[in-house]
């Protein structure tokens, strides 16, 4: 099933229903006022919003049309927003630009940072930006929301526990990045608020292209109007999104509406090299670090800026039918 939030006068929205084309919806209300409402009882409420999913799919009950730009991210603001680092390749070419090894560890243990969750973006909002030099990027990724984790859960068994699929723009300012990781304790200013696809699914939606606890599908980046990342999100993945679920919940459990990241969706190319952009026959890049650290590691020097005021960014992931997934995240930068 597709669920969203629709905004409304309320900071945690109007939980809808959505069908499968993405064309029209229908309230919820009468199961949950709200997405953290159902996951909160959601062995009660998904058999009852399956039930409304198949009653809107054959167009048996009354329904609106949906339009994604009403719509916020599907939960406005999260208990918990981990991102982690599925994709490897990423973080070794962020580490080679840099004249560093990518310690052992990183492939049997992933990297997670916890990001601000108490005001995503919409969608379709602005991204605002204080000062150009703080080095504005976007971050394409696929996300997991779950229910009630345990600590100490196996990979395995936290896939069980992943509820919902959806896309983010994890918003990154790398110019900051490097002061607050030199103090030794992460990420805080340079990660602000980021945004999700205005529509969530449950697994089962994506069919075949849900292997693994992975979404086989590439997601596409667009920048300023033009192809800039096509990397397929199941590909050259070193942890499963269960195995993130599974790290996130070592040591603490998760609560229902926690949100875990998979990292910038990553491909190498057909080598095992650093990935080619899209109008060289690659695949290209889901941030603008990345082909940055490509043209450092080739050319001494990074040549790619980064955003400013009006540029903009779009993500979103086709089925193989060629039908939008989860709609489209389509911002633009906004100065402040």
């Amino acid at each position: 099933m597709k669920l969203a939030t629709l905004k409304n006068n309320t900071r945690d929205g109007q939980l809808v229903v959505v069908s499968k084309d993405l064309t029209r919806y229908c309230s919820a209300d009468n199961i949950a006022p709200t997405l953290q409402a159902a996951l909160d009882d959601w062995a009660q409420c998904a058999p009852k919003l399956a039930a409304l999913y198949r009653d809107v799919e054959h167009q048996v009950v009354p329904c609106e049309r949906f339009h994604e730009h009403d719509a916020h991210s599907p939960l406005p603001r999260a208990y918990q927003w981990a991102d982690g680092s599925a994709y490897i390749n990423h973080v070794e070419l962020v580490r080679k630009a840099r004249g560093a090894e990518v310690p052992e560890s990183f492939y049997n243990d992933p990297l997670m940072y916890q990001g601000g969750s108490d005001a995503f973006l919409a969608p379709r909002d602005p991204i605002p930006l204080g000062d150009p030099k703080w080095g504005c990027d976007m971050e394409g990724e696929v996300a997991v929301i779950t229910d009630d984790v345990p600590a100490g859960i196996s990979e395995r068994d936290a896939a069980k526990h992943i509820k919902l699929v959806m896309l983010v723009n994890d918003v990154s300012l790398r110019g900051l990045i490097p002061g607050e990781l030199a103090k030794g304790f992460g990420f805080f200013q340079s990660k602000p608020p980021s945004a999700f696809s205005p529509v969530c699914v449950t697994p089962d939606e994506l069919g075949d292209a849900w292997k693994d606890n992975l979404i086989h599908l590439p997601l596409i980046v667009d920048y300023n109007g033009e192809a800039f990342g096509r990397a397929n999100a199941g590909a050259d993945a070193t942890f499963s999104l269960a195995k993130l679920v599974s790290h996130a919940a070592k040591t603490r459990p998760l609560c229902a509406g926690s949100i875990i990241g998979s990292g910038t969706v990553s491909n190498q190319d057909e080598n095992g090299g650093a990935g080619k952009p899209v109008n060289e026959g690659g695949l290209g890049y889901s941030c603008i670090a990345e082909i940055r650290m490509i043209e450092t590691i080739r050319d001494g020097e990074a040549k790619t800026p980064f955003m400013v005021a009006g540029d903009t960014v779009k993500v979103e992931m086709l089925d193989r039918e060629g039908q939008s997934i989860f709609g489209a995240i389509d911002q633009t930068v906004e100065g402040v």
